[in-house]
């Protein structure tokens, strides 16, 4: 069962953020480690409480088909003498959620201020 894009729990929002931001700088695949750096350097830390919260997180995003991924190949990771990596790239309904959080952030902040100001 898929959830809907404004469903998304903070973590999973945050993971498709930073995966927006990368395509935006280029990067168009990213792997655990990187999107974990990219997590405690730019949104909340408490978000990563446990080892395995991320790759259950990633591993939600792709069923729910905001996220793809595939394996890296394994001779990449043996010359480099390390295991192999799996690299997780947004889709287009990835995209769009994003889009549409920040929408939705957009409009929150809007009600309130004029909640507010009435």
């Amino acid at each position: 069962m898929r959830r809907k894009a404004g469903t998304l729990v903070p973590l999973e929002l945050a993971i498709c953020t930073a995966a927006a931001d990368f395509r935006r700088q280029g990067i168009d695949e990213f792997h655990g480690y990187l999107i974990a750096k990219e997590l405690k350097e730019h949104a909340d830390n408490r978000l990563l409480t446990a080892y395995g919260t991320l790759y259950r997180a990633l591993g939600r995003l792709e069923s729910m088909g905001l996220l793809a991924s595939r394996w890296e190949d394994a001779m990449v990771a043996a010359d480099e003498n390390r295991p192999r990596r799996r690299f997780y790239s947004l889709t287009p309904a990835g995209e769009e959620a994003v889009a549409e959080a920040v929408r939705a952030a957009a409009e929150k902040a809007g009600a309130k201020k004029g909640w507010a100001s009435a």
